[in-house]
């Protein structure tokens, strides 16, 4: 069997485009399993994974449980909310302390950018970054490729356009290194308060009106606006972006084409995307859920072989 040429998966900027096909063939694997009426494989049946979540989370949280559940791994789940952190306890020792009861990898969520590198030059466990801070979102980014070469046959030569608040946008990041090492073409587009000032020097296109964005791209990636990280304010109003960054079934009927589109939740519907975009035939938003697990199964069986 091939190996992953990373230890841990803390980045899509650390892995090789081999890498990531890997990852998905294995997932095409794991995708037929949880579809089969017996979901389970005892894959990583001595294996003992640790969720340890400083920041909410509900579907990340759950796909990885699950993923975990359907590999027959033990699993820990650990809540920063309440736990010894609020009494003062750092990160490093509250990880020793949870690998000291024989735990073998770590899946990581953490407001810090860098948390996980961090960790991954102190601990031996293996860990799969959940999310740091504004950083990279990587299982995210698998996904979401993994669904875009479910549906159109491969990901090569697309042209994937990334709406929405890039500037606090984690899943935006990854998704461009993802993309681009897949080979696709990368278009950004919303607001320019809400894109970082140096977004086009990762060779991305830029563009700031939607309906030129969603005429050009094969598939829209619709983020969501990151409320609880913007201290300020980055547009006048919801209904104001809405009213010009919105994505409708109306403006997707008005393009004489068909594009697919994509969230990695939760939507504010109504904002970002409307309920009847959203629901259309146009959306493969619940096939990145379901695609979720498998990717995330396929991360978990390739790391384990790697320890």
């Amino acid at each position: 069997m091939s190996k992953l040429s990373q230890k841990h998966l803390l980045g899509i900027k650390d892995l090789t485009s081999e890498d990531i096909e890997l990852i998905f063939e294995t997932a095409d694997n794991f995708k037929e399993v949880i579809n089969r009426p017996v979901k389970k494989v005892p894959s990583l049946r001595d294996v003992t994974i640790a969720n340890v979540f400083f920041e909410n989370s509900t579907r990340t949280r759950l796909s990885f449980e699950l993923a975990q559940k359907r590999l027959s791994a033990d699993t820990i789940n650990f809540s920063a909310s309440n736990s010894s952190v609020k009494k003062g306890e750092t990160l490093l020792d509250t990880v020793n302390n949870i690998l000291a009861m024989k735990v073998d990898m770590i899946v990581m969520r953490h407001a810090s950018p860098g948390a996980p590198h961090y960790l991954a030059k102190h601990i031996k466990a293996n860990i799969v970054n959940a999310g740091d801070g504004t950083h990279e979102h990587p299982t995210q980014a698998l996904l979401d490729a993994f669904s875009i070469r479910e549906k159109l046959g491969s990901v090569a030569g697309k042209k994937i356009a990334i709406i929405g608040d890039i500037l606090h946008s984690r899943v935006a990041l990854s998704n461009i290194f993802a993309l681009q090492k897949l080979g696709a073409k990368v278009m950004v587009c919303g607001p320019p308060t809400l894109l970082p000032k140096f977004i086009g020097q990762l060779g991305v296109e830029v563009e700031f009106d939607v309906r030129k964005a969603l005429q050009w791209c094969d598939v829209a990636n619709v983020l969501r606006i990151q409320l609880e990280r913007q201290q300020i304010k980055y547009f006048p109003s919801l209904r104001e972006y809405s009213l010009y960054y919105g994505i409708t079934k109306k403006l997707l009927d008005s393009l004489k084409k068909q594009i697919v589109i994509m969230h990695p939740g939760p939507i504010n519907r109504g904002v970002e995307l409307s309920s009847d975009a959203a629901d259309s035939q146009h959306s493969i938003i619940l096939d990145q859920v379901e695609n979720g697990v498998a990717v995330r199964m396929a991360v978990l069986y390739l790391l384990a072989a790697r320890s």
